[in-house]
């Protein structure tokens, strides 16, 4: 994000310079996720009945809508991000280790 250099004027459009921030992402409702999740998990076994090309554009719709909620670039990695993010599924979470040992 653009902010003006030390000492310079503030409204001085070409005094500005690139700073390091951290970035703030939106984050998706857990339902928007779940709903995403289901229908592309549905697309996929239809896809795998029934791979018509419609079946397709909404799975690539679908992933791309994954990927952007979820800040990945991949529909695998976006959809272990959405799980990630629904109730029950928190960081803190060490039941499923818990009931492993």
């Amino acid at each position: 994000m653009p902010v003006p250099a030390p000492g310079t004027d503030a409204c001085d459009p070409g005094r500005l310079v690139m700073r390091k921030e951290q970035v703030t992402m939106l984050m998706a409702h857990p339902v928007v996720l779940r709903n995403l999740i289901e229908q592309y998990e549905a697309l996929e076994v239809l896809h795998g009945e029934n791979g018509t090309p419609e079946v397709r554009q909404r799975m690539d719709d679908l992933a791309y809508s994954l990927c952007v909620a979820t800040g990945t670039k991949d529909i695998d990695a976006a959809l272990v991000a959405a799980r990630h993010r629904l109730p029950g599924a928190r960081p803190l979470d060490d039941s499923v280790l818990a009931s492993a040992a």
